[in-house]
């Protein structure tokens, strides 16, 4: 990779749409208003964007209202086909598509470009799903009758999306909806829009129909929600983000009896056990730990590692995340970027310095880097005290705190003494070991002797308040789907 000119960072910009996208057109907000969209390498602002307001809000529910029966009733070949053409659009543009990413977002373009190829794949993924949506047909036990199941599509839907993977996100909740037949509006994070007006524009060039996609940006998600989950013509709601706001968003959500997906937060731990290959271990942490900066949920927040590697786990680790570039993900070799804000960054700090006034110490980093933009540096923390905040909330940040654990029982009673569950980390040569030790976790996923267990084909989510319903893999379209049974008597 090469240094990117401020050039092709203007001419990136500049081809994306800065308007909302509502019933099939491009409009300003209806106050006129506009959201300016930062980039968080330099504090300086990018371009400016519509802040859509709650009567955008209740027109981009309109529109999906308008066309939702037609749309349902579109056959899935043609949704498929819809998709795959998105698909093809959005591969052939990953380039460009990765440095938008990457100036809005921060992240190194390597890792953007990763995104890309990887919110591409949803759609394809669920292209493919589309053709084979399933009911089923039996005879009743008495034999008197015939029961008859079919799925159809849960109707207009809500999804709001977060900052931290600002395309990837989109894909895995628009493609099912669209597989489905369902028609959508969506909020992107105010930090990260462009990500989304240009997919929306890519969906827009691949052919579907207006209305089925709605795009609102906005400085206010609550004042833009409300008025959507408060509609009863609204009938699903998906939403990614903290679980602090996911519980504010279910309880709105009640009035409605919405259908509700959530992706929340995680505090997912990394065990590495003594007969672990250690190497190996550490490459796993690092993409654990630094895919996007840390800023995932599914990053590895706790080490737990056996006391008889303990020490050269984290004297490796540390050797590894040292060495690793600092700076703007366009430039040359960068591998960590920026966290997204000032207050993302001083959320990071607080929890290490939280952790070393206890006790804890940095075997690497530890600090903030000065200068403009928001960096950390990248940080592993040795002999971290059981009461280190770091050890219950959620880092966020490019921080690896290392703890200890005597044995297997251990190991996994301190996995799990947490409120998430989305995702856990287990390193070891024990076939037994590991079935014990996966069964025994209380996590929706697992990696087993890998650092990366994101994939469009298997489902994604969590348990406990990490959240409920799955994304990705066959049970990804379900989510959008309602079962129909009838009962036909001969």
């Amino acid at each position: 990779m090469t240094t990117i000119s401020a050039s092709q960072e203007h001419t990136a910009v500049e081809a994306v749409p800065t308007q909302l996208f509502i019933a099939g057109e491009w409009r300003d907000a209806s106050g006129g208003a506009t959201l300016g969209v930062e980039d968080p390498s330099t504090g300086e602002t990018l371009v400016e964007v519509a802040d859509a307001t709650p009567a955008d809000a209740g027109a981009a529910l309109d529109a999906c209202c308008a066309v939702q029966a037609e749309w349902a009733a579109h056959p899935p070949r043609e949704r498929g086909e819809i998709l795959r053409r998105a698909w093809e659009k959005v591969t052939a543009r990953a380039d460009e598509l990765a440095l938008i990413m990457t100036l809005e977002m921060g992240k190194p373009l390597p890792e953007s470009k990763a995104e890309i190829t990887y919110a591409a794949e949803f759609f394809r993924w669920f292209a493919e799903e589309a053709v084979r949506i399933e009911g089923r047909f039996a005879t009743a036990p008495n034999g008197q009758g015939r029961l008859i199941t079919m799925r159809q599509p849960v109707g207009p839907c809500y999804a709001i999306t977060p900052w931290n993977f600002p395309m990837a996100m989109g894909t895995r909740k628009i493609g099912p909806a669209v597989a489905a037949g369902c028609t959508m509006v969506i909020k992107p994070a105010q930090q990260t829009p462009l990500s989304m007006l240009a997919l929306a524009q890519i969906l827009e060039e691949s052919g579907l129909p207006a209305g089925v996609l709605n795009v609102l940006t906005s400085s206010s998600s609550s004042e833009v929600s409300k008025p959507i989950i408060g509609d009863p013509r609204l009938r699903k709601l998906t939403f990614t983000g903290s679980t602090e706001v996911g519980r504010k968003l279910v309880e709105q959500s009640a009035a409605g009896l919405l259908r509700t997906s959530m992706e929340l937060g995680g505090n997912a731990p990394f065990i590495v056990f003594a007969d672990a290959d250690v190497d190996a271990a550490v490459e796993g942490a690092v993409i654990a730990k630094m895919r996007n900066m840390g800023e995932a949920c599914t990053a590895a927040n706790r080490f737990h590692v056996a006391e008889g590697v303990q020490e050269e786990f984290a004297s490796k680790l540390a050797a590894k995340l040292g060495e690793m570039k600092v700076g703007r993900g366009t430039e040359d070799g960068v591998k960590v970027g920026p966290m997204i804000d000032a207050t993302q960054r001083a959320k990071v700090d607080e929890l290490v310095r939280d952790a070393t006034a206890k006790g804890a110490e940095a075997v690497v980093g530890g600090s903030i880097r000065e200068g403009a933009g928001y960096f950390y540096e990248p940080t592993v923390l040795a002999g971290v005290g059981d009461d280190a905040r770091m050890l219950r909330e959620e880092i966020f940040g490019p921080v690896a705190p290392v703890i200890g654990f005597a044995d297997e029982q251990a190991a996994v009673a301190a996995a799990n003494d947490t409120e998430y569950g989305l995702v856990a980390y287990v390193y070891t040569a024990d076939l037994k070991r590991a079935f014990r030790v996966i069964e025994g976790l209380e996590t929706g996923m697992v990696g087993l002797n890998q650092g990366l267990v994101s994939n469009p084909a298997a489902p994604f989510g969590g348990v406990k308040a990490s959240g409920f319903g799955r994304e990705g893999g066959k049970e990804g379209i379900g989510e959008y789907l309602e079962t129909k049974y009838v009962a036909m008597a001969l």
